[in-house]
């Protein structure tokens, strides 16, 4: 076993311009919500501040599943100009999901490897100018979990990043798509800053999760994932900002985004932090805020996480609001295919790992 090692990012990032404060990333843990099923009443939901563009990420752990939990309802509710989704296991795009009068613009990036496996989407109102999916390279595209978008001032990627696996089996794997993603996220910053989202499967630092100390060994906290993370912050052309741990850095229970369906886990608010916005240093002074919906608990063992991302200037044409010309997407081309019916009891989930002693909840860790 590996000694003990901080994986720090860089301290030295700039102060953005004022950003929104919300009571669900600054909750103490007693305040941390709890519920088991989402919510029927979103009131709490706020409008996106003026000027600003709202972007979402959710893992929703099967897709099929979820739209039976009150996946539709929260979208409806939170209403995103970009909804970015991981572990949908669907094997073709899901027909009438989300309109397309409200989201002309819908990326799938499906499994080859297996059915009903991993899995991205990417929803969106504003048009992008290209979308791609994938690294382009074998077999390391074959699980479905990249989905890039270039937009007029950012290019955006949103993923599914692998975990390592129980007993670390695909630690090594992991380690490749680690270094493939620098290298991605180094090419498209020569010619925008990235915005870098979804479920990144890594609790970068020990307030990032729940029980740190018995987890060292644990998919998703181990020295080898957290260091490479650190790695991927560091950046080639300029550093990246880990948005949420940039604006609240002593946020530790309001700040999880997954909660095991095992050892009552959200009961005990054992979480970990494994969703994240990661960008480019220089667009950190357009970020107006991010929220951990801590609240919407239930249509997945993840909680949605959110950037407000400020609109470029007035007089510029540019407005990430605004649906500009660009050329034909990938998703335009792509037709809606009905998604094959899964039972949801027949789910082949990545079951929430125990590490060492499934008996305790003091190692509960993630699988995929």
């Amino acid at each position: 076993m590996a000694g003990k090692r901080t994986a720090d990012g860089d301290a030295s990032d700039p102060a953005p311009k004022k950003a929104l404060t919300t009571s669900s990333t600054l909750a103490s843990a007693s305040s941390v919500p709890n519920n088991k099923t989402m919510p029927t009443n979103y009131s709490f939901i706020e409008k996106a501040p003026s000027g600003c563009c709202k972007i979402v990420t959710f893992n929703v752990n099967s897709l099929a599943a979820s739209c039976k939990k009150g996946f539709k309802e929260y979208v409806v509710a939170e209403d995103p100009d970009i909804l970015c989704l991981q572990e949908t296991k669907a094997n073709q795009p899901m027909a009438f999901l989300l309109s397309k009068t409200q989201y002309p613009h819908q990326t799938w990036h499906c499994s080859r490897a297996k059915k009903g496996y991993s899995g991205t989407a990417v929803f969106s109102k504003i048009k992008p100018l290209r979308v791609t999916t994938g690294f382009g390279a074998e077999p390391i595209d074959d699980e479905g979990r990249l989905i890039t978008l270039e937009f007029d001032t950012f290019h955006l990627v949103a993923c599914y990043v692998p975990n390592a696996g129980d007993k670390l089996v695909r630690l090594d794997r992991r380690m490749v798509w680690d270094d493939a993603m620098r290298t991605h996220l180094a090419a498209l910053e020569q010619t925008k800053p990235v915005i870098y989202t979804g479920d990144l499967n890594v609790a970068h630092n020990e307030i990032d999760l729940a029980r740190p100390d018995t987890n060292h060994r644990s998919p998703g906290f181990t020295d080898e994932e957290r260091t490479s993370f650190s790695d991927t912050l560091r950046g080639a052309t300029y550093p990246r900002v880990d948005v949420l741990r940039h604006l609240h850095p002593d946020t530790r229970a309001a700040a999880y985004t997954y909660f095991g369906y095992r050892a009552n886990c959200r009961e005990k608010t054992l979480g970990w932090r494994l969703d994240y916005f990661v960008v480019s240093e220089p667009l950190l002074a357009r970020v107006a805020g991010v929220v951990t919906r801590n609240q919407c608990y239930g249509a997945s063992d993840h909680v949605p996480l959110l950037l407000y991302l400020r609109n470029v200037e007035a007089n510029d044409d540019s407005k990430c609001s605004v649906e500009t010309s660009g050329t034909k997407t990938e998703s335009d081309e792509t037709k809606d295919e009905p998604l094959e019916a899964k039972d949801e009891l027949d789910e082949t989930k990545d079951e929430p790992l125990e590490a060492k002693d499934k008996s305790t909840d003091e190692n509960v860790a993630k699988s995929e």
